[in-house]
C-alpha cells in the first residue's frame, strides 16, 4: 500500500532488515513504527554551522516542521533506535522513539542550552503542550526543551492493550517488555542527544517521579552526558536485588497518614466509603461489572488512593467522586444501586486501559538481579489487618485506600488487565533483572545535581530518598512539605526557579 507521507526507501529499507523475528512486515510496519501513520509530513533538516536548531539528516532521525501553540514553537522528532543495545545498533530489532521540541516564540534559531524532561510512570507518556505555561514556560526562557516519550508510550512504539495482543505468547512479550526499564530508556536518550544537540554536547535533565529515578540511572551509566540534573519527587532506592519491599513497607505507613489527613478533612465520606464497601461486598460474586467489563470489589475500591491521596487537589477529587456514588430513586421500591456515573469515573480515575504498562512493570522498577514476587501483594498482607475493607467496614472503623501499588488480583479485576495477567506473573518471577544504577559511580558524582524532596511524598517515601541522597557526591536537595508528589505540575515554575538557584549560586550553601 502506498504510504501518503511514505518515508525515503534509505529510512525504511535498513529498519525492515531487522523485523526477521516478527511474524509479517505489516505487522512490523505497526508494532514497530507507529509514526508511518501520523498525519504530518516528515522532512529531514541538514545540520549546518549557521543553524542552531537544525536536526541530523541520518536515516535513524527525521524531523517534522515548527507548528505553534500559543506563545510556544513545537517540532517534532522521531528516531529509530535498537529494541535491545547489548546486541548492538545493527543488529537488534529496531522501535521507534518520539521527541517534541519546544522554544519560546521567536527563539527557533537561537543557539539554546537543551532540557531533557523524563517523565513520570513508568508507562506514561509527556503530556501535550496546549500553551506555554507551569516548568515548561519557565523552562522555555532559557532551554530547548525536549518531551521525550519514554520508549513503549505516547508515540514511542506504545505498548497499548491493543498492540501487545500481537504476541502469540506469554513468554515472548514478557522477553520483549524486559527492554522497557530506565535502562535503556537512559540509552534512548543518549542516541537522541547524540543526534540533536550540536557537536553531541552534554544537555541538562529534569526528571520527575519515575523520571527521577531514570536521572539516577543516566547519573550512574551515562553522566558525560549531563550537563546537570534536577530531580522533582523522584531519588529512588539505589540497593541491589529488590528494594520493593522495603519501599513499599515504609509507603505503606505514609499511606495510612494519608488516609487520616483525607477523613478528617471530609469526615462524611467515612460512612459513604463503609456503605458503599458493605454494597459491594453484598453482591453476588463480591462485587458489581464495570463499564469496560471488569468487577468493582471493595479491594478494587481502595485503589482509588493510587491517584486521590499523594497529589495536589486528589482530596477533593476523591471527595467529589463519592459525592455521585448512588442513582436517585426515581421510582417507589427501585432496588438500590451504584451510578453509572462513578463506575465509569473509576475506570477513568485510573490509566490501565491505555497505559497498561504501569501495572506491569511498576515493581521492576525496583530490582537489581532478584525478583519482585508480588511485594506489594506481600507486604499489605501483613498488614492485613488495617486493610480489610470488609473487615473494616463491619465494625464501623474507616476503610483505608492503598496507594502506588499493583496486585496480582487487579490482572483478574480490571478488564484491560486480563490479557496479560501470565505476562505479569513471569515478570514478577525474573530473576536476572540487570542493575539500575551504580554506587560507585554516584559516589564519585561530578554532574551537579538539585532534588526537590516533598517530606511526606505518598510515593517517593523521604527516608528512602535521603538514604540514596547521602550516596550521590554534591546534590543538594531542597526539602519542603509545601508540596506533594505533584510539585511540578502544582508550581512548576517556583519548584524549577529554586532548584536552578541552588545549582547557579542564587541560593548559596550555607
Amino acid at each position: 500500500m502506498l504510504l501518503r507521507h511514505a518515508l525515503p526507501s534509505r529510512f525504511l529499507k535498513p529498519l525492515l532488515h531487522h523485523s526477521s523475528r516478527f511474524s509479517s512486515s505489516s505487522q512490523t510496519a505497526t508494532l514497530l513504527f507507529p509514526f508511518l501513520s501520523h498525519s504530518r509530513r516528515f522532512n529531514l533538516i541538514p545540520m549546518t554551522a549557521h543553524n542552531p536548531s537544525a536536526v541530523d539528516s541520518s536515516p535513524d532521525h527525521v524531523s517534522d516542521d515548527w507548528y505553534s501553540v500559543p506563545e510556544i514553537r513545537l517540532r517534532d522528532h522521531w528516531f529509530t533506535v535498537p529494541l535491545d543495545y547489548s546486541q548492538g545498533l545493527h543488529s537488534s530489532p529496531r522501535i521507534s522513539v518520539f521527541a517534541r521540541e519546544v522554544v519560546a516564540v521567536g527563539k527557533e534559531e537561537q543557539t539554546l542550552p537543551y532540557l531533557l524532561y523524563l517523565q513520570g510512570g513508568p508507562g506514561f507518556e509527556c503530556s501535550r503542550p496546549t500553551e506555554s505555561s507551569g516548568w515548561i514556560q519557565k523552562a522555555c526562557e532559557e532551554f530547548r526543551v525536549i518531551l521525550m516519550d519514554q520508549r513503549g508510550t505516547g508515540l514511542s512504539t506504545p505498548l497499548t492493550v491493543s498492540s501487545m495482543s500481537q504476541f502469540k505468547s506469554a513468554d515472548e512479550l514478557a522477553d520483549f517488555l524486559k527492554h522497557f526499564r530506565a535502562d535503556n530508556i537512559v540509552k534512548d536518550a543518549e542516541f537522541i542527544r547524540v543526534r540533536l544537540v550540536p557537536d553531541a554536547g552534554p544537555w541538562t535533565i529534569l526528571g520527575q517521579s519515575f523520571g527521577g529515578f531514570c536521572a539516577v540511572t543516566y547519573l550512574s551509566f551515562a553522566p558525560q552526558g549531563l550537563k546537570q540534573a534536577l530531580l522533582t519527587g523522584g531519588i529512588p532506592p539505589i540497593g541491589h536485588g529488590c528494594t520493593a519491599d522495603s519501599v513499599y513497607k515504609a509507603c505503606f505507613e505514609q499511606v495510612i497518614n494519608q488516609n487520616d489527613k483525607y477523613y478528617k478533612r471530609y469526615p462524611e465520606d467515612v460512612k459513604i466509603v463503609q456503605e458503599l464497601v458493605n454494597y459491594l461486598a453484598e453482591q453476588e460474586g463480591g462485587g458489581v461489572a464495570l463499564p469496560s467489563g471488569g468487577i468493582l470489589t471493595p479491594r478494587g475500591l481502595q485503589t482509588l488512593g493510587l491517584f486521590g491521596l499523594g497529589s495536589g487537589a486528589g482530596f477533593e477529587r476523591l471527595h467529589y467522586l463519592f459525592e455521585r456514588v448512588w442513582d436517585p430513586t426515581l421510582v417507589l421500591g427501585a432496588p438500590k444501586r451504584i451510578s453509572y456515573y462513578f463506575l465509569s469515573s473509576f475506570e477513568k480515575w485510573s490509566s490501565f486501559d491505555t497505559n497498561p504498562l504501569y501495572a506491569l512493570l511498576h515493581e521492576s522498577i525496583y530490582c537489581q538481579g532478584s525478583p519482585s514476587k508480588w511485594s506489594a501483594d506481600r507486604i499489605r498482607n501483613e498488614a492485613e489487618d488495617k486493610f480489610d475493607a470488609v473487615r473494616a467496614a463491619r465494625e464501623g472503623v474507616p476503610v483505608l485506600f492503598t496507594g502506588e501499588m499493583i496486585f496480582p488480583w487487579m490482572f483478574d479485576e480490571i478488564h484491560a488487565l486480563k490479557p496479560f495477567k501470565d505476562v505479569a506473573h513471569i515478570l514478577a518471577e525474573k530473576k536476572d533483572w540487570p542493575p539500575l544504577y551504580d554506587v560507585e559511580v554516584l559516589n564519585k558524582n561530578k554532574v551537579p545535581v538539585a532534588a526537590a524532596v516533598y517530606y511526606e511524598d505518598l510515593y517517593v517515601n523521604f527516608n528512602i530518598c535521603m538514604e540514596t541522597a547521602s550516596q550521590i557526591a554534591g546534590i543538594r536537595l531542597w526539602i519542603t512539605n509545601e508540596f506533594m508528589h505533584s510539585g511540578l505540575r502544582d508550581g512548576g515554575s517556583k519548584v524549577l526557579d529554586h532548584l536552578f538557584s541552588m545549582l547557579n549560586g542564587k541560593k548559596p550553601l550555607f
